[in-house]
């Protein structure tokens, strides 16, 4: 929390939209850290919209699981404009392969609040999965958080 200076230490700026989203994300990944929490579609979805809702261009992120599919680290590692993010195949092995990940979830926001998926969304995941598949690295799903979000696995994209 942001404190006011040469004040009372208990009053404090007001949190900004997105700190507040960020610190909800936060919340959900402590309860759920130590469970089999993000094989639940609701529950990521929920997690990812606190992480990426806020953002006013695209972001890119990654979350990385261990063989139980507990949280290991949750990272942005792309970031856009308001209607693209590049997407580097190679940045992805060498983040998944620093934190030894099992599994991954990759997410995305589309900041027009529309969560269909593109066809370049289509494109880059499967260049993922086929990247990652290379090291062992199962891909359960990718995100899209919008105005309602859409998990490929439940679409029977992945």
């Amino acid at each position: 929390m942001h404190k006011k200076s040469n004040t009372n230490s208990s009053e404090a700026w007001p949190l900004t939209s997105l700190e507040i989203l960020q610190s909800a994300a936060n919340i959900i990944a402590e309860k759920l850290n130590h469970q089999d929490a993000y094989t639940n579609p609701q529950t990521t979805k929920d997690f990812l919209t606190y992480k990426l809702g806020g953002y006013e261009r695209e972001v890119f992120g990654v979350m990385m699981l261990n063989s139980q599919h507990q949280l290991i680290e949750f990272r942005e590692l792309f970031f856009g404009t308001i209607d693209a993010a590049s997407v580097y195949p190679r940045e992805v092995v060498k983040a998944v392969l620093e934190v030894n990940a099992a599994a991954v979830i990759f997410s995305h926001n589309h900041p027009s609040g529309e969560s269909e998926p593109s066809q370049a969304d289509k494109l880059i995941t499967k260049k993922l999965i086929d990247a990652l598949g290379l090291i062992d690295v199962r891909v359960l799903d990718h995100i899209v958080v919008g105005q309602s979000p859409v998990s490929f696995a439940e679409r029977g994209l992945i």
